[in-house]
């Protein structure tokens, strides 16, 4: 069994900043990609950022240049910093990890609830 718990997610105002982290915990050998999801009120769920093992990062265009993935392999954890919030990045932020050694194939976070008013 694998489990990953979220943390970080809040009320903030525009302009704010957020910082996510997602830490996994059970039965695998190691995390492959991890990645973070939203989910807008209404809307399906789209990819923020994801990061390889080796540290190489993809960020989505609506994400690009105001959030920052990052990763602590040591502690299997996953980072997601947000800048400059606006309030169309309101929504329930998931974690995705790939897993190496397991009987899954990945794992999901419950998600974190986001959100950015004034």
């Amino acid at each position: 069994q694998v489990q990953l718990v979220e943390s970080g997610g809040g009320l903030v105002q525009p302009g704010g900043s957020l910082r996510l982290s997602c830490s996994a915990s059970g039965s695998f050998s190691a995390i492959t990609t991890m990645a973070w999801y939203r989910q807008a009120p209404g809307n399906q769920r789209e990819l923020a950022a994801t990061i390889t093992r080796g540290g190489s990062t993809h960020y989505a265009d609506s994400t690009k240049g105001r959030v920052t993935i990052t990763r602590d392999n040591a502690k299997n954890t996953v980072y997601l910093q947000m800048d400059s919030l606006k309030p169309e990045d309101t929504g329930v932020y998931y974690c995705d990890m790939g897993l190496f050694g397991s009987r899954l194939s990945e794992a999901w976070g419950q998600g974190t609830q986001d959100t950015v008013s004034s």
